[in-house]
């Protein structure tokens, strides 16, 4: 009953004994604690039928308090015959703090209906606990393959019951454009929606030849960030610039390099890579931009405003004649300083608005103002450097992290990409590059997993790809775990034995341990896999 995931730092219980949970429970809200009240009554009170009403007393009771010597994030537990105590820290620990609670009463407490005949109980137990990182964050790729707004609500689920609190939304790329901005409607009413899609990797022959898009309303977006808000989840938006842009221009040619390349002919990309049509480096390209933005501002509060700059081809610009006039005029170091100015314009634009820039580790070409934060992605180098530099890090590295990439070796494995990244790996990633001194480190903000949907068309395609490897990811960004190979994945995975039926109760679609299942499978469809172990750098 005790096999909790991620594990707390303090763990003291009587598995013999128990506090049995009935009609007459109650739960005994303190000031400040009323969100996790909302939360228990109606997600435990689905799942066990009991109504857990409002009622103090000292028998029988749920009794919830904050207390500020707590970490804002840490919380304690301490479960007695008579009751149970749980004290957040903050808002936020208390609900870190329901999360274990939730799966002390077992894997049905993660229905939405009860089943017949159950008991529900908590085991006598104290717990202490807090999180080892702020940011521990996953990133959903919502561009290539559209994710409905319903999907994301239930991934925002999913991660609030591993301890998870940033969303990154991935809502611009080349393949489509998600998110409404209302003083240029043909972002979605052009961007949004492409005529077909590549089956598998973009070297595979399949194509479904059928309309793919979607976007959200800015309500629906409001809505998503209050569903997060709720559970304590910060959502962090992506627009990409200059590059991973077809999508715009297609809506608006004029954004592109119209001097060399036909903007007025181009599509939203069907296909997958690197597109060559980036956004032209003019005054009106950035007064768009900064257009969409007010807009993107308006609907995430968040502290950080992710711009990409990952992956920009500089041949268009090579080319143009407006790029090159752009480039003498501004005193440039050729392309690569081009898009440092794009991405210092922006740094600029955001940090006199409150807010902090943060983007893919190609950002660090061409120097970032202070506070700008870098998404270290293509290994550790680029964290390295930032956190040396004063910048602050997130760490995800595709070669840990990266969870579109397979989890196993053999054919079985529907669409294969990239490297082998087994649960074991995952769980054995370390955030923290021992090359960093202590005040270095104190740049590593945290950690995040990458979902890139090329290739994963639906929600069990994602779920599949992300589970169960996002379980050992959370306790890598949550737990204080010694380093990588003194970590006990065979603990781990005795108590993923358990984890496994709360994912079964949640209709997750997981990668089962002994393989995919039948249906999982995607024979014939082409995909990329890497051999070998993957450079550690």
């Amino acid at each position: 009953m005790t096999d909790l995931i991620p594990h707390p730092r303090r763990v003291t219980a009587h598995e013999e004994e128990f506090l049995d949970l009935g009609p007459d429970t109650t739960i005994a809200a303190a000031d400040g604690t009323r969100g996790t009240e909302r939360w228990l009554r109606a997600t435990l009170g689905a799942a066990t039928g009991l109504p857990l009403a409002p009622g103090e007393g000292d028998e029988n009771v749920v009794r919830l308090s904050l207390d500020g010597e707590l970490d804002a994030e840490g919380y304690r537990l301490h479960v007695t015959p008579r009751g149970a105590h749980l004290t957040g820290g903050g808002p936020a620990g208390l609900f870190w703090g329901a999360q274990t609670l939730r799966q002390l009463l077992g894997p049905n407490a993660f229905r939405r209906a009860p089943l017949p005949g159950r008991r529900w109980r908590l085991p006598l137990v104290r717990i202490e606990d807090a999180p080892r990182f702020r940011w521990r964050g996953t990133m959903l790729d919502v561009a290539r393959h559209f994710t409905p707004k319903e999907g994301v609500l239930r991934h925002l689920d999913l991660m609030a019951a591993h301890k998870l609190n940033v969303l990154h939304l991935h809502l611009t790329d080349d393949q489509g454009w998600r998110v409404e901005i209302r003083r240029h409607p043909k972002l979605t009413g052009t961007g949004s929606w492409r005529a077909r899609t590549k089956y598998g990797h973009r070297a595979s022959p399949l194509w479904e030849d059928k309309p793919h898009g979607g976007y959200y309303t800015q309500d629906d977006l409001r809505e998503i960030v209050a569903y997060a808000a709720e559970r304590h989840i910060t959502v962090v938006p992506e627009i990409d610039v200059p590059g991973h842009s077809q999508a715009a221009i297609a809506a608006y040619p004029e954004l592109g390099n119209t001097d060399v390349v036909d903007t007025a002919a181009l599509a939203v990309w069907d296909t997958w890579g690197i597109s060559e049509n980036v956004l032209a480096p003019t005054d009106h390209t950035l007064r768009f931009y900064e257009g969409v933005f007010e807009e993107v501002l308006e609907l995430f509060p968040s502290e950080f405003v992710h711009i990409g700059g990952d992956e920009c081809p500089k041949d268009q610009w090579r080319r143009s004649a407006t790029a090159q006039a752009r480039i003498e005029e501004l005193g440039l170091d050729g392309e690569v300083g081009l898009q440092a100015w794009f991405v210092r314009h922006f740094d600029t634009w955001l940090a006199a608005r409150g807010r902090r820039l943060i983007g893919w580790d190609e950002i660090l070409e061409g120097g970032l103002a202070e506070g700008a934060a870098v998404s270290s992605w293509r290994g550790y180098a680029g964290g390295i450097a930032a956190a040396r530099a004063g910048h602050d890090v997130v760490m995800c590295p595709e070669q840990q992290v990266y969870l579109n990439y397979r989890e196993a070796p053999g054919e079985d494995e529907p669409v294969p990409i990239g490297y082998v990244r087994t649960l074991e790996d995952v769980y054995r990633f370390e955030p923290v590059p021992p090359e960093l001194t202590p005040d270095e480190a104190g740049h590593v903000l945290g950690t995040q997993a990458n979902m890139w949907t090329e290739v994963t068309e639906d929600q069990r395609r994602v779920d599949y790809q992300v589970f169960p490897r996002l379980a050992a990811f959370a306790e890598v960004a949550w737990s204080a775990l010694p380093v990588p190979e003194e970590r006990d994945f065979a603990a781990f995975e005795r108590r993923m034995a358990a984890h496994y039926r709360r994912l079964d109760a949640l209709g997750v679609a997981y990668r089962p341990p002994g393989g995919p299942l039948p249906w999982q499978r995607r024979p014939g469809v082409l995909g990329r896999p890497l051999e070998g172990p993957p450079p550690n750098e």
